[in-house]
């Protein structure tokens, strides 16, 4: 009998043993759960993480819309931020100090992807930052800005979408002509330290010119002069005309203002400025623009693309965009003419 419950005493013992071991096999160390069950570990090693850097140079609608295009674009492909996407945001709020700053200051780190919006944003980015590929939106013209060597073949390290189409200018400067018989002058506030807005301009002037039409310049060299600005143009000229200039996009409630109670036509070269106040454009959504520029930006995070293979997108559509509100502001009589020119009249005829 003792040799008996001595057996089996032992035999328990090592059932127990055996039991144990098994499972402190599968344990995880004290205050953690195993990394071989955990749901979420099981989730990261197949789930990618992004980090991007977004420099903006300024706050205004078309800016901001163009933003929140792109992170829709990037939220689409299954890139979401909260999620699997950490954006590093920052607004040079219209300072170039500042936007030197920011561009120094991403370059000291390393994300899968930076994005300028305005042109001084992705000049200063395309200067400083070399190793991560970098993307631009709401650039007029990046060739001449020495961004891309041809709208084709980028070529580097850096390409995006221009949000102009030179065609837009164009038929706004003929609609102006072909419409305000009584227009021999059209204003022009500008920054002349925009290189994209004397692009603009430029591109204006000759088309008003073939129609006999001059164009006057009222110079601004920062948001806070805008109005005394437009001011300077009553009695000088018979309407107002405003390109992607970031400078005085920023300040247009004064232009509207001094429009509005001097009853002179007011053109942009932007939706959301007409959607404020302006009467008339030719244009497209920054949205889409920005969105656009967010489908490339899916091509070089999930597929691999090197930006200077993406060839540089443009708006493609364009149409007459209308306020009739603010066509009453401005002391403007709407033709059944002018409303004809619009295609999509259910979108771009603003009431």
């Amino acid at each position: 009998m003792k040799k008996g419950k001595i057996g089996l005493s032992l035999l328990l013992s090592a059932v127990l043993l055996t039991a144990a071991g098994c499972g402190n096999k599968g344990a995880a160390p004290e205050g953690g759960t195993s990394p071989s069950t955990s749901p979420s570990a099981s989730a990261g090693a197949s789930d990618k993480s992004y980090s991007i850097a977004i420099s903006q140079i300024v706050e205004h609608a078309s800016l901001d819309a163009t933003r929140k295009g792109f992170l829709d674009a990037l939220k689409d492909a299954g890139i979401k931020e909260g999620d699997n996407l950490k954006v590093d945001y920052n607004n040079a709020q219209g300072e170039q100090p500042n936007n030197q700053s920011i561009a120094q200051k991403i370059a000291s780190k390393k994300y899968d992807l930076v994005l300028g919006i305005a042109t001084p944003s992705a000049l200063a980015l395309a200067q400083q930052v070399k190793n991560s590929p970098i993307l631009f939106a709401a650039v007029t013209d990046p060739v001449d800005a020495k961004l891309v060597t041809s709208m084709d073949k980028p070529g580097g390290n850096i390409s995006g979408a221009s949000d102009t189409n030179p065609e837009a200018i164009k038929q706004l400067m003929e609609f102006i002509a072909g419409n305000f018989p009584k227009v021999k002058t059209v204003g022009v506030v500008i920054n002349e330290g925009e290189p994209n807005a004397v692009l603009m301009t430029k591109k204006a002037e000759e088309t008003l010119s073939a129609k006999g039409i001059k164009v006057v310049k009222a110079p601004v060299t920062n948001t806070s002069e805008v109005k005394q600005a437009a001011e300077s143009l009553v009695g000088r000229a018979d309407a107002i005309y405003i390109t992607l200039d970031n400078t005085v996009v920023n300040g247009v409630d004064s232009i509207i203002q001094v429009a509005n109670k001097n009853k002179i036509p007011f053109f942009s070269a932007d939706r959301d400025t007409v959607e404020k106040g302006a009467f008339a454009t030719v244009g497209f959504k920054y949205y889409d623009h920005g969105y656009q520029a967010g489908q490339m930006a899916v091509e070089v995070l999930k597929n691999g693309k090197k930006p200077g293979d993406l060839k540089v997108t443009i708006p493609d559509k364009l149409d007459l965009i209308l306020n009739l509100k603010a066509a009453a502001n401005l002391g403007i009589t709407v033709t059944d003419a002018m409303k004809n020119q619009v295609k999509d009249k259910a979108t771009n005829i603003i009431q």
